[in-house]
């Protein structure tokens, strides 16, 4: 098989070999782990992968020589169409594990199986119906085409916003459900967004370069665009196929309204009636306390001190209303406007009084500071400082020296 190796095929050779072997690992920890998020990753890779084969196999010769120039021609690579909405999938997955591939999702497969359906066309007519060139009289492989790579940049660009919207609206909703939202932020989200955002402006920036230091030769000013894509794409696959951390809370949210989110009981499509619902932008209109949120407010406040729930450092919004018997927009509605706080920040509240009062007992001085932090419901070093200088604004550490 004809392949030449040099210096810019062989580099685009190893990240594209690193991207196909994180591909497959990717999917094999997807079967083992039964997570349908590293499912849409190790698509994701794949694609991303095949993006950078036609620069790859440019440089190896294969558009100078038949087999190989037709099959460069009539196999499209870049799917720039599917790029976007498995991007948009990853996000949800990840962050819901309710999130099912349904009809409705695939809707947003079409373009990228219309354009499928283009090239097969274009083959068809071309090698079985006049056998000759007819689309590529020009010479010019229609993955690149101006039209389609435009679309192809809108396209991505359109989900990538809507995989922000979705996480923003999942940082608002997972404070009101969660006492260890922290924990389940995702920081390899906010990562990886970053990552397909560099992804997205790495053509804008090396067009800028290029106006700059133009180069003689345009293949080798685009080969350095897709070696950086290659790094930016090795470093996402990498990260990613280390991330452990996945939601337990399935919800059904919509990214194009504002409505409350609904609470599922479980992992199925079974969801809870509409009265289990958390309105995360209960800030924006709030409302007098009644006598009836004064009278939850009474029993959420017995309940949690009781049985001291804020030592589970999973504690959910959804075992409180259990508790007391009710629903969860109830309990969320009362802790919002009764006390005027989300359900994390009203758990770690109960959590420093605790590490305040065994201080006070002088139990810093036969504990860590971490250990006495873990007792009280805590899960990290990180969220137990944060969650402490956010309500005494003091540190640990500070706090200890004006006692």
């Amino acid at each position: 098989m004809l392949y030449d190796f040099n210096f810019y095929s062989s580099l685009l050779l190893i990240t594209f070999t690193q991207g196909v072997i994180y591909c497959l690992l990717l999917l094999k920890k997807g079967i083992v782990s039964e997570n349908i998020s590293n499912y849409w990753l190790s698509i994701f890779v794949f694609l991303c992968s095949m993006f950078v084969a036609p620069w790859m196999l440019g440089f190896a010769g294969w558009y100078d020589n038949q087999p190989y120039r037709d099959f460069m021609f009539y196999i499209p690579f870049q799917h720039l169409f599917f790029i976007g909405p498995i991007i948009f999938f990853y996000t949800q997955s990840l962050l819901n594990p309710s999130f099912k591939f349904n009809k409705k999702n695939a809707l947003h497969l079409v373009p990228g199986l219309l354009y499928l359906v283009y090239n097969l066309y274009v083959f068809v007519y071309d090698k079985i119906i006049i056998k000759d060139y007819y689309f590529y009289q020009d010479g010019m492989d229609k993955d690149f085409d101006e039209w389609y790579q435009i679309a192809g940049k809108i396209s991505m660009t359109l989900y990538f916003i809507l995989s922000i919207r979705y996480y923003n609206r999942y940082k608002k909703m997972i404070v009101q459900v969660s006492s260890n939202a922290d924990a389940v932020l995702f920081k390899w989200i906010k990562n990886y967004l970053i990552a397909f955002l560099i992804m997205l402006l790495l053509p804008h920036v090396f067009e800028v370069i290029s106006h700059f230091f133009p180069s003689k030769n345009s293949y080798i000013g685009g080969w350095w665009f897709y070696l950086a894509y290659s790094l930016v794409l090795y470093y996402i696959a990498v990260t990613g196929y280390s991330n452990e951390v996945h939601s337990k809370i399935g919800f059904k949210m919509s990214v194009f309204n504002t409505k409350p989110i609904l609470l599922l009981n479980d992992t199925s499509d079974s969801f809870q009636d509409e009265e289990n619902v958390v309105d995360i932008d209960y800030e924006k209109e709030p409302e007098k306390k009644s006598e009836e949120i004064e009278l939850w407010k009474q029993q959420i406040e017995m309940l949690i001190q009781s049985e001291k729930l804020y030592q589970d450092p999973e504690l959910s919004l959804t075992q409180v209303a259990k508790k007391l018997q009710t629903n969860t927009a109830i309990i969320s509605k009362a802790i919002n406007q009764g006390f005027q706080m989300n359900f994390n920040d009203f758990i770690n509240k109960y959590r420093i009084e605790a590490v305040k009062e065994l201080f006070a007992k002088g139990e810093h001085k036969k504990s860590t500071l971490l250990g006495i932090a873990y007792d009280c419901g805590f899960n990290s070093k990180a969220t137990f400082n944060r969650a402490f200088k956010k309500n005494t604004n003091y540190s640990p550490k500070e706090y200890l020296n004006t006692i």
